[in-house]
C-alpha cells in the first residue's frame, strides 16, 4: 500500500468575521489613519515653511525669487497633503478587521471606503486647526501691526492714500508761512489730529466703494479731488489726476487679491481631490497586503502581488 504525503501547502485563508447588524466601519483603523496623516502634514508643511524662508532674502539680487517661491509652495503643498493621506489611508486599509464580503470587488470597496473616511475625518480636523490658528494669527498680528504701524502699514488701501495726498515736490520744503489753521500751526495741529484720520476713512470708503461697483460718481470724483488739493496743495486738476490713479492703484491691488484667493481655492480644492483618491487607492493597497501577508510597501504595478508561499 503505497502512502501519501501531503500535498504543496496553500497560504492560509484570511481571516473573515461575520456579524448580523454590525455596522462595517472600523472608526479605531480610521481616525488611527486620520491622525497620522494630520500629524505627517503638520511636520512636511513645517518643514516647506523653514525651506521657503531659508530660500528667501530681503536683500536686493539675493535669494530666491518671488515667483519661484510661489511655485514650490503650490507644488509642496499638494505634494505634502496627498503623501500624508495615502500613508493614512494604507494605514486604515491594512488595520481594518476582515469581514465575511461576498465578492473580492466588496473588499475593495470596503478597504477604500475607509481609506475615504480617513481623508474626510483628516480635512476636518484639518479645517479646525485652521480655523484655531488663524484666530491666534489675527490676535499676534493684531498686536504686531500695533507696534509696527508707526513704521509700515499692511492695508494697500493705506499706500494708495499716501501717494494722492503726498504734497508736490515744490511744496516740500518751501518756506511758505502756514495760513491759520493750516497743519503746522498750534490750531491746525488739533484739526489735523481731530479730522485727519476721519478724512483719510472717508476717502478710503469712498475708493473702496468705486472698486466695489466698477465706477466712480462724478460728485465722489470731484469731492475726493478737493480734499487731495487742500491736503498736498496742488492745483485741482492734477489733484484729479492723482484721484483717478489712485482709483486704478486700488482697482489693481484688489484684482490682484482676488487672483491670489482663486488660485488658492483651486489649489486647494485641487490636492483634495487628489488627496482622496490617494487615500482611497493606498487603503486598496493596504487590504491587499493585510489579506495576503505582505510586508507593507507601494508599487505602482497594476497587477496585484502574488501571496506569500
Amino acid at each position: 500500500m503505497t502512502s501519501v504525503g501531503p500535498g504543496p501547502t496553500s497560504p492560509p485563508a484570511p481571516t473573515v468575521h461575520s456579524s448580523h447588524g454590525a455596522s462595517f466601519v472600523e472608526w479605531g483603523a480610521v481616525l488611527a489613519g486620520a491622525f497620522l496623516a494630520a500629524a505627517i502634514s503638520f511636520v512636511l508643511l513645517t518643514f516647506g515653511t523653514a525651506i521657503g524662508l531659508s530660500a528667501t532674502s530681503p536683500w536686493p539680487n539675493a535669494g530666491v525669487s518671488a515667483k519661484v517661491i510661489a511655485s514650490l509652495a503650490v507644488f509642496w503643498a499638494m505634494a505634502q497633503q496627498i503623501g500624508a493621506f495615502m500613508a493614512g489611508g494604507y494605514v486604515a486599509g491594512r488595520m481594518r478587521s476582515r469581514w465575511h464580503e461576498p465578492t473580492e470587488h466588496e473588499v475593495e470597496f470596503r478597504d477604500g471606503l475607509h481609506g475615504g473616511l480617513v481623508w474626510a475625518v483628516g480635512v476636518v480636523i484639518g479645517a479646525a486647526l485652521f480655523l484655531s490658528a488663524a484666530g491666534n494669527v489675527a490676535q499676534t498680528g493684531a498686536q504686531i501691526a500695533g507696534q509696527a504701524a508707526a513704521a509700515s502699514t499692511s492695508d494697500p488701501m493705506d499706500a494708495v492714500l499716501d501717494t494722492m495726498v503726498r504734497p508736490a515736490p515744490a511744496q516740500i520744503g518751501a518756506n511758505t508761512p502756514p495760513a491759520p489753521g493750516a497743519p503746522g500751526t498750534s490750531s491746525g495741529t488739533r484739526r489735523t489730529a481731530q479730522g485727519g484720520d476721519e478724512t483719510r476713512a472717508e476717502m478710503s470708503r469712498i475708493l473702496a466703494s468705486a472698486v466695489a461697483s466698477g465706477s466712480m460718481t462724478e460728485p465722489n470724483r470731484t469731492y475726493l479731488a478737493q480734499l487731495v488739493s487742500q491736503r498736498a496743495g496742488i492745483p485741482q486738476a492734477e489733484a484729479e489726476k492723482r484721484v483717478n490713479e489712485a482709483l486704478n492703484e486700488a482697482r489693481a491691488a484688489a484684482d490682484k487679491a482676488r487672483r491670489a484667493a482663486v488660485l488658492t481655492g483651486f489649489v486647494t480644492a485641487a490636492s483634495l481631490i487628489l488627496g482622496l483618491g490617494a487615500a482611497w487607492w493606498a487603503a486598496h493597497k493596504g487590504g491587499h497586503h493585510r489579506d495576503n501577508s505582505i510586508p507593507a510597501r507601494f508599487d505602482f504595478d497594476r497587477r496585484r502581488s502574488a501571496p506569500v508561499r
